[in-house]
């Protein structure tokens, strides 16, 4: 007798929004089947971001986690957390004297040539009060710009720049950065990506802007590359584009950095101290574009 395949894991969500936001409820990230695994990355490319109540994960049972999901890079393409034993985490404390940049909105490491695919986020020390971060659906904020604008837009490549942010921590550390797509990190150069990103997954497309990364819009002069991304900035943060976490102990939260930015509210005076690992990624491809290979 032939057995019927087994069907689809359906998780339980509590969703922030018709497409964008969602709490799993009821599930155990330490103790995921294949077919669970196969539903938080389904969950992840339609949600956005997603939340995980309750969660007992510590450094090693995170990592894992990542692993299950996709391919782990080290924690950060520049820095390092002497706190944590694994180099995949990226610890980010409020009490370091390095800790600068939560508070802009930002997508992670859009200055290399192969962003994140996605990041996990675990809560491991939170203040009384505040703290809380906010997220952007890149996607929404695309298709709810005037026809006209997308066409502007879906011709146009931008700057992105970690200099700005990481060069003088580089040079601090002498040059050597950590291996990020199986070569070491020794300077920051500006790359170039879309200004409108296709989602290899879904062929959606979404705005792929930063203000903590993106330095101008290629092609045209300084005032329009200026108009051109506070336009786009202030559309993307629109309150209709973003939904917002209030963090709890044992929190840990998964968003799709190719089609999400986040900013992280520094309303608090206790230290906050959270951890975080990312999933490898692909290089950004535009409209009309064919997929570029890997270098």
């Amino acid at each position: 007798m032939t057995q019927s395949p087994s069907r689809p894991t359906t998780l339980t969500l509590d969703r922030l929004g018709p497409s964008f936001g969602a709490e799993v409820i009821g599930l155990d990230l330490r103790t995921l089947d294949d077919q669970q695994v196969a539903a938080v990355r389904a969950a992840l490319v339609e949600h956005k971001v997603i939340f995980f109540r309750g969660q007992d994960l510590d450094d090693a049972a995170q990592v894992d986690l990542g692993h299950r999901l996709g391919d782990v890079t080290a924690g950060h393409p520049v820095a390092t957390s002497t706190e944590v034993e694994h180099p995949e985490i990226y610890n980010i404390d409020s009490a370091d004297p390095e800790f600068s940049f939560s508070d802009v909105w930002h997508t992670d490491v859009t200055f290399m040539e192969r962003p994140p695919l996605g990041s996990i986020l675990r809560a491991v020390r939170l203040p009384s009060y505040g703290g809380d971060t906010s997220w952007v659906d890149s996607q929404l904020a695309y298709e709810s710009l005037s026809a006209p604008v997308r066409d502007l837009v879906d011709g146009l490549t931008a700057v992105h720049d970690g200099d700005r942010e990481w060069g003088a921590y580089l040079r601090r550390r002498g040059g050597q950065g950590n291996v990020w797509d199986g070569r070491q990190v020794t300077g920051l150069s500006p790359v170039e990506h879309p200004v409108v990103r296709v989602h290899p997954e879904t062929g959606r497309k979404g705005l792929f802007v930063n203000p903590g990364f993106t330095s101008h819009v290629v092609g045209v002069s300084d005032a329009e590359s200026r108009a051109i991304l506070d336009l786009l900035y202030a559309h993307l943060t629109k309150p209709e584009h973003t939904v917002r976490h209030r963090w709890q102990a044992g929190d840990v939260g998964i968003w799709d950095n190719r089609c999400t930015l986040h900013y992280a509210n520094r309303d608090y005076t206790e230290t906050r101290v959270m951890r975080r690992i990312t999933l490898q990624g692909d290089r950004p491809v535009g409209p009309g574009e064919k997929g570029r290979p890997a270098s």
